[in-house]
């Protein structure tokens, strides 16, 4: 008989703990290999954890709405699917978060915080709902009179955002906040918000306006920029290219490919390619700072920042992108961005960045500034590729042409990445789209 334990999956470099949402599976239940088991959800996504073995749920170590580390076994699951059940164990000990080739540069948050200072039964939250009830400006009053489905009659997720949902249509009447939410949450384990919500709203001398509140989605969004910000002195450089040669010789090849590989084949692949590359040549572009420690990264996992339905962003990560040829990716790119757009990105697949791709001509943009996906030091913008008259040097002399060319910025964290490496690392993604051979074979 073996046996074999379910983690708590990594979700991110500054992802330490998840809450568990909901079981998919109780003891006794058979489960395929990849199969839901439950699903869980972070201050960043909500995903689903697939079984990473077959056979039958012989433990379950922790409830719904439990907060559980990375790492740490969460179910055990029996692969000789026809032994007998055995007592369930008291829940083990966490296991540690297993290591990777990434060091982690943020620690792990304090444990789940218990309210002291409430008389009430239901005095337990976890850092998801402290986190929702800071976004929202709930204070820890209202916080104590929502009504919980939890174990015990603790608060979810779904109950506090059934809460503001009914809050915003005023189908509620909960008691007035004692404090303002911000005061709150600064007895919590969670980092506040570098931008929060004020505790009075801000007063319009106009009223010809719209106030749309944002999303959850949106507030870490600019939450997340504005400590890029924060943390790294941002540089941008700026380069074009004349990716004729690209551009033709894909023109000439989609059907084909499309008809070979079942896939659409898009310029990200080919950007993806030059700058893996690139980086290969100058690989501190390739790496994280950690204190006075620059970590190179041997790996090169790179990021594609993807647009959502919704008009929010989220960046999935072609892992090893220098181990694939241009038909593998192709198909990671356009199976990341699918699965981006239909809400099936698994935990996996947004962690371990080392670079990020971010591509500003998808809308239009000739060129960006983009921002620093943290930890990382470096990400590249692309812009939209336009047809122009660009003087062309020969040996016979100058002559006008008409080309393809394309704006490339990247910005770069100046504590590390100096003007010069910068610079010079964009020229040569640039050369390598310009030196694209057009008789290529794919």
């Amino acid at each position: 008989m073996a046996v074999v334990d379910l983690v708590m999956p990594k979700m991110g470099e500054s992802i330490m703990e998840a809450t568990i949402l909901k079981w998919h599976k109780n003891p006794g239940d058979p489960v395929k290999m990849d199969e839901t088991v439950l699903e869980i959800a972070t201050d960043k996504v909500d995903s689903e954890v697939p079984s990473t073995a077959e056979g039958i749920i012989d433990e379950i170590l922790f409830e719904a709405d439990a907060v559980v580390p990375v790492g740490a076994v969460i179910a055990r699951i029996k692969t000789d699917a026809t032994a007998s059940a055995v007592d369930q164990p008291a829940p083990a000990t966490p296991a540690a978060a297993p290591t990777t080739n990434v060091q982690v540069v943020e620690t792990a948050t304090a444990a789940p915080a218990k309210v002291e200072n409430s008389g009430t039964k239901n005095n337990f939250y976890s850092p998801l709902v402290l986190k929702i009830a800071s976004e929202e400006g709930i204070s820890m009053s209202e916080l104590e009179n929502i009504p919980g489905s939890g174990n015990e009659g603790r608060v979810t997720k779904k109950d506090i955002l059934q809460y503001v949902e009914a809050k915003r249509n005023g189908q509620t009447t909960a008691k007035p906040a004692a404090q303002p939410a911000t005061q709150a949450v600064q007895a919590t384990p969670l980092s506040q918000p570098v931008a929060t919500t004020t505790s009075s709203p801000a007063q319009y001398s106009g009223g010809n306006v719209e106030i749309i509140e944002m999303d959850r989605m949106r507030r870490l969004i600019a939450d997340h920029m504005v400590k890029s910000k924060h943390t790294s002195p941002h540089v941008t450089s700026f380069t074009e290219a004349d990716v004729t040669n690209l551009v033709l010789w894909r023109e000439k090849v989609k059907n084909e490919f499309a008809k070979r590989e079942n896939e659409k084949i898009t310029f990200t692949p080919l950007f993806v390619e030059a700058i893996v590359r690139c980086i290969k040549k100058y690989p501190f572009i390739n790496s994280s700072i950690d204190g006075n420690n620059i970590i190179v990264k041997k790996d090169i996992n790179i990021g594609m920042a993807t647009a959502l339905p919704s008009g929010n962003l989220i960046v999935p990560v072609i892992k090893n992108a220098d181990q694939l040829n241009l038909v593998g990716l192709t198909k990671k790119v356009n199976g990341l961005a699918n699965d981006a757009r239909n809400g099936k990105l698994r935990p996996d697949d947004t962690q371990g960045g080392t670079f990020t791709l971010t591509n500003v001509g998808t809308f239009g943009s000739l060129m960006g500034t983009p921002i620093i996906n943290q930890p990382q030091v470096a990400i590249l913008a692309v812009g939209a590729i336009k047809k122009r008259p660009v003087v062309i040097e020969t040996e016979q002399g100058d002559s006008i042409a008409i080309r393809h060319m394309m704006y490339l910025s990247m910005s770069y964290d100046h504590r590390i990445v100096d003007g010069a490496l910068g610079a010079t690392f964009l020229t040569a993604v640039a050369k390598e789209l310009e030196n694209f051979d057009p008789n290529r074979e794919f």
